[in-house]
């Protein structure tokens, strides 16, 4: 059966729905499961709609609000519709500094922050209270937003809040992961180090490939876009087939400084 790609309904640093869209990537075919231990966003979820998924993050708050949009979809959209008629800056941070007690709240909070936050980032201070400053984006909901499609391509899949070599170590042969972690590179802190309250370190991208590696050799499929840097390369040699990716960034505040950028495609 095919579906039809769906956007999806996070801003989310990362989002890999361009890989699509560019061309550069089709997913493999594959008898067994799809599963994504970095979900963001869930581009190349939706974009597939695979019928077998399991999903997860080490985000709490994340995995959250995939479980309410898939499970408690009509209370959740009344919420996020009483935010989007409240929305001023007054109004963003009052929300922003509450705690709630419902899954459901916190998914409508979470969403509302995602969308008039700056730029769509998620950052946690070290006390693990999300602190992006309000945008200037007004919108908060789109015309063409399309819960129940999401929900619908939700119903079925496996969501769940863990560390990404759970995941990968569950993998069988059959199954297909598809791996787009933060891009920390050796010696180089750079843009997205900081994944939930932890730091994705060079250690953990060394975790990742000990994974990946096992995966590929108990029979499971894998592709991993990654930063496009010689300590990654260097990291992966000899585990798959490497490819070079264009794209354009869209993260920098000023559309000035956004340009042409290259990613790191690993298929094994």
């Amino acid at each position: 059966m095919t579906h039809q790609p769906l956007k999806p309904f996070l801003k989310w640093a990362g989002g890999k729905r361009w890989l699509f869209e560019s061309g550069q990537f089709v997913l493999p075919k594959f008898d067994g499961r799809y599963i994504e231990p970095f979900l963001g966003g869930g581009a190349v979820f939706f974009e597939n709609q695979p019928s077998n998924a399991v999903l997860s993050d080490a985000n709490k708050r994340l995995i959250e609000l995939y479980i309410v949009i898939r499970d408690d979809l009509d209370e959740f959209e009344d919420l996020i519709k009483q935010h989007a008629s409240a929305h001023s800056k007054h109004y963003y941070y009052e929300l922003r500094s509450e705690e709630l007690a419902t899954p459901v709240r916190r998914a409508a909070q979470f969403l509302y922050l995602n969308r008039t936050c700056w730029n769509g980032l998620y950052r946690e201070n070290l006390r693990g209270q999300f602190n992006v400053p309000i945008g200037t984006k007004q919108t908060v909901i789109f015309e063409t937003d399309d819960f129940p499609a999401w929900s619908k391509a939700l119903q079925g899949t496996c969501l769940l809040h863990r560390d990404f070599e759970t995941a990968i170590n569950e993998a069988k042969e059959g199954d297909f992961v598809f791996v787009d972690p933060p891009y920390t590179v050796r010696h180089n802190m750079n843009g997205f180090v900081k994944y939930n309250q932890n730091i994705f370190a060079w250690k953990d991208q060394i975790r990742l490939r000990d994974a990946l590696l096992r995966a590929a050799r108990r029979g499971v499929l894998f592709a991993m876009t990654n930063a496009d840097h010689e300590s990654i390369r260097e990291l992966y040699a000899g585990i798959g087939k490497q490819r070079q990716l264009t794209r354009y960034s869209v993260i920098a505040g000023k559309a000035a400084y956004r340009g042409q950028s290259t990613e790191l495609l690993i298929v094994g």
